[in-house]
């Protein structure tokens, strides 16, 4: 006779592969350069999901694998370590199967964020810094008896990077009808390592010849670990722009899969986000601007070798959640952040392509 336990997994796999049939693909949306013709850039836009993220994918894939291994029943409490977007999402799908839901986060995490977790049902466990989110993430489970989802662990090897309309095939699969169907780059950011893991693995195994770049804020520690080979790295910062950037190096980095990383200041990243409102009219999140900046660098580059082709850029999330913060002219002077030399710089770059003042240095491109 099957267990109790076995018939609940298997109603809560149900519930989840039905939430992702009820659920179209993300668009993929071309954005003009005007300097670069020839250079076509899209968009994938990740913020269409149900939970507004690209996150949607990695919690969906984490609760599938965390099922299929047994470490969920009905009694489980869902515990994670976010800085918010993962938070949110995962939020959701305990909701969908009946789990009650903690998430460990950082006090700096949008407030906009802290109220999507509440809104689906979720718990936010509060500490001071990005560093103490693993720690008090696994006491609450033992304490609770719950379960760590571990997304800097597992999100590498949860998704089936070999089809299952991942995000690459997905990708690939919309760029067949464009003028350049195979794209030079693909451009994605590393919060876990996760989607870059997905991305260069699908390539791979397809035999492409895109190429991967990470893109890596300020106070992450990613880009020089990506250069040195050195996996111990540790910062005591934490990165400004939520959702990518960590300050020690996830498990589920894998830099054999990265082509190139650039390492993007903050302050054009938060510069892009106003150049990317008015080009697409619509906001988007901070990592959305940092993946932009990598991309416009690679744009550049082709278009001064000569080169055609089309480079795919993941916007991960919406702006919505960060209207009290990188939206807001009082955040940004609180900070003593002045971004309007980024934008005009961007936006030079962009439409006349004017050379960029604050191109980065041979140091941060590897």
């Amino acid at each position: 006779m099957m267990s109790v336990n076995r018939v609940w997994v298997q109603q809560a796999v149900r519930k989840i592969e039905a939430d992702f049939n009820r659920s179209a693909d993300t668009h993929l949306i071309p954005l003009q350069l005007p300097a670069y013709p020839g250079v076509e850039l899209y968009l994938k836009d990740e913020s269409s999901h149900p939970t507004g993220s690209l996150k949607h994918r990695l919690a969906r894939s984490l609760f599938l694998y965390a099922l299929c291994n047994g470490w969920l029943n009905e009694h489980s409490t869902v515990i994670e370590a976010s800085s918010g977007s993962t938070a949110v999402s995962e939020a959701y799908f305990a909701r969908l199967i009946g789990l009650p839901f903690i998430a460990v986060i950082p006090k700096s995490t949008s407030q906009e964020k802290i109220a999507a977790i509440e809104f689906y049902g979720g718990r936010c466990h509060l500490v001071n810094s990005g560093r103490e989110i693993y720690g008090e993430s696994e006491r609450l489970a033992r304490e609770l008896g719950g379960h760590y989802m571990d997304q800097f662990t597992y999100a590498e090897r949860a998704t089936d990077w070999r089809s299952n309309n991942n995000i690459a095939e997905s990708i690939f699969s919309q760029m067949r009808q464009e003028p350049h169907p195979m794209p030079k780059w693909v451009v994605c950011s590393c919060g876990t390592g996760g989607t870059t893991a997905t991305i260069g693995r699908y390539i791979r195994y397809q035999t492409f010849e895109t190429r991967v770049c990470a893109a890596d804020p300020e106070n992450s520690v990613f880009f020089d670990a990506y250069v040195t080979g050195d996996n111990t790295l540790e910062l005591e910062a934490g990165s400004l722009i939520e959702g990518i950037g960590r300050p020690r190096v996830e498990r589920s980095f894998t830099p054999s899969i990265i082509d190139r990383m650039i390492k993007v200041p903050d302050i054009t990243s938060l510069g892009a986000l106003r150049y990317l409102e008015k080009s697409l009219g619509r906001r988007c999140g901070g990592s959305t601007g940092t993946n932009f900046i990598a991309a416009l660098q690679l744009a550049r580059e082709m278009h001064e070798a000569g080169q055609e082709g089309s480079i795919v850029m993941v916007l991960c999330d919406g702006g919505e959640r960060y209207l009290q913060t990188y939206y807001s002219d009082t955040w940004l002077a609180e900070r003593n952040i002045d971004i309007e030399p980024a934008v005009a710089a961007i936006t030079a770059c962009a439409t006349h392509g004017t050379a960029m003042p604050w191109e980065l240095p041979e140091h941060c491109r590897a």
